[in-house]
């Protein structure tokens, strides 16, 4: 006869494997005549998975950009989008990258966007500000 279960496990957010151990040991009414074979032992490699959560919020539910000459020349109004990315799980997320990439020039290479402040709460080290399309880093 064939036998079947489901074993679930439940881990610890204080103590970190890396591996699940299981021993599985029957034995039967009978003589048997190899009982090493009653026995097995399994090791399993533990891979936690990180639980992340990502948001956003901006100040403007929308930003309009017109053709050059129709609106003034001075700025529009300022643009404030944030990005939050927590850290739902027990353990710490190591070697995180956020990208974002946001329109910045126009027709003939006209900046109509420009980044003014980063600020990141509870990072190390501290963000890196990588200009995509030779665009100015912020001051």
């Amino acid at each position: 006869p064939q036998v079947s279960f489901t074993l679930e496990l439940e881990f610890s957010c204080s103590v970190l494997l890396d591996r699940a151990e299981v021993t599985l040991n029957v034995s039967s009414d009978s003589t048997e005549v190899t009982p090493e074979d009653n026995v097995v032992q399994l090791s399993v490699p533990i891979r936690y998975e990180p639980d992340l959560f990502l948001s956003s919020d901006a100040n403007l539910p929308r930003y309009e950009v017109h053709p050059l000459g129709t609106f003034s020349h001075g700025p529009g109004p300022e643009f404030k989008t944030t990005v939050k990315v927590q850290n739902l799980g027990c353990y710490p997320v190591r070697n995180l990258t956020l990208r974002m990439v946001l329109p910045a020039l126009g027709y003939r290479r006209a900046t109509f966007l420009s980044i003014t402040r980063i600020l990141a709460d509870n990072v190390s080290p501290l963000p890196k500000w990588e200009p995509f399309g030779g665009v100015p880093a912020p001051p």
